[in-house]
């Protein structure tokens, strides 16, 4: 069956000229799916595999929703916020502003994209001067209703993307701040690669009557995107991603860490491997990550560590690698993590490195997926046996369980040695200085003979009576 062209899709002229000026010949799956209802004024909930189009699958339908109200005017008050996109991260809010520009080019629409860590200012003169379509992070969105430079009361669709993390708990108050500024009749978009089951009860309070696509089982990934861990004691790990990069030759990877600290550390030990590295996290300020990320793509920068911040929204096209330094704690992030490798129909490898710690959080990974991850042992790096065994897989266990009844039997030749010393303890129950009522000596002397033969057999009884006062010095 031939694969469908943006033209059936039902998309005006103007998009379908800025679409054929990209490349793009034929939409993907859920631009397939999701820009007709969209286009229809549904709510949708959309789940796709990252990196599959989903900026694509809300854009194009939202910028020619808002053609009919386009407007060439100066006026700013031609060209209010009409589109609100929400982003949890800076790097994703920056990528999604620039698709509505590449593809509402011919269009007399106006964008924006306002989020921390930037200057406040020129972003108030940019709002100024009228934007339909505002792409935002929720902090630096209200920082704007605060400060009255930014009115959202005519705003017509709302689209959250990357939607399980913009409801994650540190998202929601936020998100509920917005809602509640917004008119009551709008249009709601969610668009993500992963839902998990606790995040579809907030998700039902904020759609009415959704459509839902799901292109691929929850929480899938990739199928050209190969998983390899390598079993690793945990001082080695970062000897042995060294090694990895330099024996492979790896020319562009990107390293999730767990931390910023850890990020920081880990570009600089790297790069006193002579690794040229750099780190991006969220204590850096905007331009400092623009750079890194810029320095990255181009090439400059082999080795690009980052944590979390970084692992939404980044779009590095023919990303080969992506490596895990730390696993991550909510197994839904490895899904995202390994999303920034395998795009747009290339393939890619997704390396692990588990230290003994990481074991749980690699099974609650392998859980996810419903897929079991091959492990790969690089010999000089890998943990103790036993913890080997157990890292590689079920069938290495067998050969733990001989071993342990050796343990079991080697005191056994010592078992008869306590029975020996029951004999030595009745030796103070026989003296008779503790076991026998106190007589005091006959006056005549006749009982001698009887005391002399404990005292010849017993010589510490005088000593113990002379301590205790019972005795008399001749």
């Amino acid at each position: 069956m031939a694969s469908p062209s943006f033209d059936q899709l039902g998309l005006i002229a103007p998009l379908l000229q800025a679409v054929r000026e990209l490349g793009y010949e034929h939409p993907s799956p859920v631009q397939e799916q999701a820009i007709p209802l969209v286009l229809a004024g549904r709510d949708l909930k959309a789940g796709a595999q990252t990196g599959t189009g989903k900026t694509a699958a809300f854009a194009l339908p939202i910028l020619q929703r808002l053609a009919p109200q386009a407007s060439s005017s100066a006026s700013p008050a031609r060209h209010p916020v009409r589109a609100l996109i929400l982003t949890p991260t800076r790097e994703l809010a920056i990528q999604v502003e620039e698709s509505f520009r590449e593809y509402g080019k011919h269009l007399p629409i106006r964008s924006a994209v306002v989020y921390g860590g930037a200057d406040m200012n020129a972003q108030i003169l940019q709002l100024r001067k009228g934007v339909e379509v505002l792409v935002a992070t929720p902090g630096r969105l209200l920082d704007h209703v605060q400060s009255k430079t930014v009115m959202l009361n005519q705003v017509g669709i709302l689209t959250l993307d990357e939607a399980d993390r913009m409801l994650d708990m540190g998202f929601l108050p936020d998100i509920r701040r917005i809602i509640a500024l917004l008119p009551a009749v709008r249009q709601n978009l969610l668009f993500s690669a992963t839902f998990p089951d606790e995040i579809r009860g907030l998700v039902g309070s904020l759609l009415r009557n959704p459509a839902e696509v799901q292109i691929a089982a929850r929480n899938a990934v990739a199928d050209l995107v190969t998983h390899v861990v390598h079993p690793v004691a945990r001082e080695k790990k970062r000897e042995l991603l060294s090694y990895l990069i330099q024996t492979r030759n790896l020319q562009q990877v990107l390293v999730f860490c767990g931390t910023r600290i850890g990020a920081n550390r880990l570009a600089h030990q790297l790069r006193k491997d002579r690794i040229q590295a750099d780190a991006i996290h969220g204590d850096k300020s905007q331009a400092e990550r623009l750079i890194a990320l810029e320095g990255f793509k181009a090439g400059k920068t082999a080795v690009l560590v980052a944590t979390d911040v970084a692992s939404r929204g980044l779009d590095i096209e023919g990303l080969p690698q992506v490596i895990n330094f730390d696993i991550p704690h909510s197994p839904e992030d490895y899904v995202h993590r390994i999303g920034r490798t395998g795009r747009a129909g290339l393939t890619g490898e997704a390396i692990s490195l588990v230290a003994p710690p990481d074991m749980e959080a690699l099974a609650a990974i392998e859980r996810l997926i419903k897929k079991k991850l091959d492990r790969v042992l690089v010999p000089g790096f890998q943990p103790d046996g036993g913890t080997a065994a157990t890292l590689m897989g079920r069938e290495a266990r067998p050969a733990r369980r001989e071993q342990e009844p050796r343990r079991e039997q080697a005191p056994r030749p010592m078992a008869p040695r306590p029975q020996a010393r029951p004999p030595a303890q009745p030796r103070p129950q026989g003296d008779p200085i503790f076991s026998k009522p106190y007589e005091p000596s006959a006056p005549d002397g006749s009982a001698a003979p009887k005391s002399e033969a404990p005292q010849s057999s017993k010589r510490r009884q005088p000593q113990v009576a002379a301590l205790l006062g019972g005795m008399k010095r001749a």
